[in-house]
Parts: structure tokens; sequence; C-alpha cells
């Protein structure tokens, strides 16, 4: 079995991924919704991938298809009950490009301190089951599976955060601290909740396939309830369609390589 300090390792790497993300707005402030709903259109094409062949197969190849189902509705349901107990806002909500109509109010000009913890708050509910998975498989000695997982996560976490930098850079927060909050998003969540599933273990042998479908549910849940509306909702819907595939395609080829 791997030891904590790997895992920690690996998932801040994974997690700080997610900074990547936020370097475009030091060169260009205001972005189209093409841009925007292809990146979220990519960002799903990665997940949905990243669901089946770093979560669901290894699932399957460790526990039996029982535990695998059990475990993707599980992370819906999950995902249904974060969604009504973290207070959280949609990125659409927000003015976030220099084109279309101007943005609705959301309670009488919220701060903008508050936008900034409510789109955190969806940024946590999307991280947490992968560093979940992660640390669940690290502890399961499914080395080979966490390191991919760990490889496919951190992929997806820059257009991930790329969609989470431009309503936070348009709070009027400066750069540097729009990259550092972007980069503590994916990192906080993913690396408490793999530490959490490491221990997780060590109370509950064999929850790997489990807490595998656990995390392809909960990222399906996301990408289908959140990313593609969100990235449908502004006529660039073959864009946003056209940058899924891609994302999905670039996780079959990092699959393929890596074996």
């Amino acid at each position: 079995m791997t030891d904590l300090q790997t895992v920690l390792l690996v998932t801040v790497i994974a997690g700080s991924a997610t900074g990547l993300g936020a370097l475009p707005l030091f060169f260009r402030k205001r972005f189209s919704h093409r841009t925007y709903d292809s990146a979220l259109g990519l960002a799903a094409g990665i997940m949905i991938a990243a669901s089946v062949f770093g979560l669901i197969l290894p699932g399957l190849e460790d526990g039996t298809l029982r535990e695998v189902i059990f475990g993707v509705f599980l992370g819906r349901v999950a995902l249904l009950v974060g969604n009504r107990l973290i207070p959280h806002l949609h990125t659409h909500y927000l003015g976030l490009f220099g084109e279309g109509p101007s943005r609705p109010r959301t309670d009488d000009e919220t701060s903008n301190l508050r936008k900034a913890i409510l789109i955190g708050g969806a940024i946590t509910l999307h991280n947490a089951p992968e560093g979940l998975a992660m640390g669940v498989a690290f502890a399961s000695g499914l080395e080979e599976v966490a390191f991919f997982l760990a490889i496919i996560i951190g992929i997806q976490n820059v257009p991930d955060g790329f969609a989470f930098a431009i309503p936070i850079g348009e709070t009027g927060i400066s750069n540097p601290r729009v990259l550092l909050y972007t980069t503590l998003s994916g990192l906080i969540p993913q690396v408490l909740a793999a530490a959490f599933g490491f221990g997780l273990v060590s109370v509950s042998v064999g929850i790997f396939p489990i807490a595998a479908g656990f995390a392809a549910g909960a990222m399906i849940a996301v990408v289908f309830r959140e990313m593609v509306p969100m990235s449908h909702g502004h006529g660039y819907a073959d864009a946003a369609t056209m940058a899924f595939l891609i994302g999905f395609v670039i996780l079959l080829i990092v699959e393929e390589v890596l074996g």
C-alpha cells in the first residue's frame, strides 16, 4: 500500500493543475462566450471519459457490477444533497463577457466576496469525488489506477480551472489572486478528499469499486446537470459539442498511451 505522503504529493500536483486554467487571464481580460462554452465542453468530455476509463472500468475489474452501480447512484444522490446543502452559484448568473445582454442581478448586488465563495462551493462539489477516488485507489493497492486517475484528473483540471477563473476575475480581484484562488479551488478539496479516502480504507477494506462508482456518478451528474446546460445556452452548442468530443478523444489517447 502506498504511504499517505505519496498520496498527498500526487493529489497536490493534480489539484494544482487547476491553476493553469487561470493563466490566460494574464494575457487577456475578456473572453467570448464561444471560448468559454468550448472550455466547458472540453472539460465535460474529459470528465465523462475519466468517469468511464479511469473509474468505472477499474472499479469493475476490482469489484462487482452491483458495487459499481450502487456507487454510481450513491454519487448522484450525494451531489444532489450537496447542491441542496452547500450554497453555490452557477457561473451563468454572472456578467462574464464583453458581449451579449447585461447580467441579471442576484439579491440586489451580491458582494464580490460572496460571489467568489458561492462559485467556490460549486467547484468544491465537482472536485471532492475525484480526490476521494484517488485516495481510495492508492490505499487499496491499485497504484497504477491511482496514478492514471491523477494524470487524467490533472488534465481535466486545466479547462475546469479556466471555467472557474473567468467569473472570479470578473469580480475585480487581481490576476495573481485569481491564480491563487483557482489553484486552491482544485487543490484543497481534492487533497482533503484523497486523505479521507485513504484513511477510509483502513476501516473498510475493498471499497474501491463503490468509491470509483461514487466519483463517476458525481462527475457524470455534474456534466449533465450543470456543464452541458451552461455550455449550450449562448448559441454556441456546436462549438461546445465539438470541444466535448475533443476532450473525450484526448482521454482515449491518454488511456491508450498509458495502457
